[in-house]
C-alpha cells in the first residue's frame, strides 16, 4: 500500500502520509489508508488508490476474504 501511495505523484510528501491496521474483523482485516493531496485532486486520488491497491494485491497474489456459508443438505426417508 505504501509503494502505491508513494507512486502517486499527485500526493504530498508533507504531512506524511498514515496506513495503518484500523480494524480486525469477522472476515476481513481492515486497514485506512490517509495521505494529504490538493482539494481538487481528492477524489481522483481516493478512487484511484482503491483501485490501484486491489490491483497490487492481485499482482501480488493477495486474495481479499469474503464471507462463506456452508449449507449441508441429507437426505431423510
Amino acid at each position: 500500500m505504501q509503494d502505491v501511495v508513494d507512486g502517486d505523484g499527485r500526493v504530498l510528501k508533507s504531512p506524511a502520509s498514515m496506513i495503518a491496521v484500523n480494524e480486525l474483523a469477522d472476515n476481513s482485516v481492515n486497514f485506512v489508508v490517509r495521505v494529504w493531496v490538493k482539494s481538487v485532486d481528492y477524489w481522483d486520488v481516493h478512487f484511484d488508490t482503491i483501485e490501484n491497491v486491489k490491483k497490487r494485491f492481485d499482482a501480488e497474489g493477495i486474495s481479499i476474504p469474503f464471507p462463506q456459508t456452508d449449507v449441508h443438505l441429507y437426505r431423510t426417508e
